[in-house]
């Protein structure tokens, strides 16, 4: 019984929280984070200089996901 009191009040939680965060999105309030375009830059310049994903991540400790992101910006 306390299980399922529990679980409706997370749900409940859940349901405000996205509404408030659609809220403030609608009133420009919150945006996300903005990207990193030093690190963008450095992650195009080694891709166009022939380096593998593994070596960028090594050099500059970023994800293979934006690595993937950067190279997939650049080609569109």
């Amino acid at each position: 019984m306390l299980a399922a009191v529990a679980r409706k009040d997370d749900e409940d939680r859940r349901r405000r929280q996205m509404e408030g965060i659609k809220k403030a999105q609608v009133e420009g309030k919150f945006v996300g984070r903005k990207p990193d375009l030093k690190k963008r830059e450095s992650i195009a310049s080694l891709l166009a200089a022939g380096h593998s994903y593994s070596s960028i991540q090594k050099l500059l400790g970023s994800s293979r996901h934006l690595i993937a992101d950067v190279k997939k910006t650049m080609t569109a």
